[in-house]
């Protein structure tokens, strides 16, 4: 009986021990799932992952999926007051092959550009008009092929939209002028109201041309200059061409007086010197870089020494389409450091990629 007690008391304890095994097996099991992987990183700061998904183009709100990427492209549009001027809008990054097709494209009304416009502005080219191919030749003339539509444009407008066209497309750096097809025939003039396009549109054709009684035409010198303009709280800037006399053979003094004169009556653009500014020297040309020394008035804030962005760009702009002028340096007397209006110096001189940027083809 004893032996019976015995050996029942064995078989107890066995079984125990048996089951106590089997359920620390199974605990293990579910730590070692529950273990992260060796190489896994530990996620203590969730704001830097939200950081990082963002700048990665990553829209958390739609599960992951990255947001399309875009890049600001120059598109040469039609504002409230009938300038053809520039407008920096975002557009789809593409490969870089067809850029160019693309910004044209956006210049179509009723195209993809129509979510895109700015309020005010409104595309040139007629609706439906179709851009069969881009071909650029070695001396940097870009053939254009266009549809029939093209021809739909008012007479009225045919200026507006040549000059859209060639400002648009000449933002490459590769791209020097324009010739015209509409469904591979060769154009030699406008088709609707025959403006002659020759062996090539440039901008040295000119842009808002304005003219003036009191300019000799045959003794000036087209030029195009930039002022800026406004549109409820949209600021841009607009090219205009008009002929100056060039006194003394000093072009460059020139354009800076035309400037301070302002645009007249004829453009509704701003004027945005202080009417006592004036150059106190001739401007002067070395090795790419144009200097130019004012008088104290053409300061925003003189005690900070802060000329106003406008001015700068205003300068800038229209002094390097000249092709020999690569940057503007703005010296003002007594004067040691000039700054913008955000407190930031001018210790180089400034170029037109300051404002914009340009790329090739």
């Amino acid at each position: 009986m004893q032996k019976r007690s015995t050996l029942l008391l064995i078989i107890t304890v066995c079984l125990s021990i048996i089951l106590t095994g089997c359920f620390q097996g199974e605990q293990s099991i579910d730590n070692e799932e529950m273990d992260p992987p060796k190489d896994a990183e530990a996620v203590n700061d969730l704001d830097n992952v939200s950081d990082e998904a963002e700048s990665e183009g990553v829209d958390e709100e739609s599960d992951g999926e990255a947001e399309p990427k875009t890049v600001g492209r120059q598109l040469y549009l039609i504002d409230s007051d009938g300038m053809v001027a520039s407008q920096t809008l975002q557009l789809p990054q593409i490969e870089s092959k067809e850029v160019a097709i693309q910004a044209l494209q956006h210049l179509v009304k009723g195209g993809p550009v129509t979510s895109l416009l700015p309020n005010g502005f409104q595309a040139v080219l007629p609706a439906g008009t179709q851009v069969n191919s881009l071909s650029l030749e070695e001396n940097g003339t870009l053939i254009v092929d266009v549809s029939e539509e093209f021809k739909n444009y008012e007479e009225q407008n045919e200026l507006k939209v040549l000059q859209a066209m060639t400002y648009t497309l000449t933002q490459f750096e590769s791209v020097d002028n324009i010739k015209l097809r509409i469904n591979g025939e060769a154009q030699t003039e406008m088709p609707v109201s025959g403006t002659p396009i020759g062996e090539g549109y440039s901008r040295v054709n000119g842009i808002n041309l304005i003219h003036s009684d009191s300019v000799d035409l045959m003794a000036s010198k087209p030029v195009t200059l930039y002022y800026p303009s406004v549109h409820d709280e949209n600021q841009y800037f607009v090219p205009v061409t008009q002929y100056i006399n060039v006194e003394n053979q000093d072009l460059y003094g020139s354009v800076i007086e035309a400037l301070l004169d302002g645009p007249g009556v004829q453009a509704n653009v701003q004027h945005v010197f202080n009417n006592q500014t004036e150059l106190t020297s001739n401007p002067s040309l070395r090795d790419g870089v144009l200097e130019l020394v004012f008088s104290e008035e053409v300061l925003q804030d003189g005690e900070k020494a802060v000329i106003s962005d406008e001015v700068m760009e205003t300068l800038v702009r229209t002094l390097t389409e000249d092709p020999s002028v690569e940057a503007v340096q703005v010296k003002v007397e007594n004067v040691e450091t000039l700054f913008n209006e955000n407190g930031e110096p001018y210790t180089t001189p400034v170029t037109t990629q300051t404002f914009s940027k340009t790329e090739k083809l």
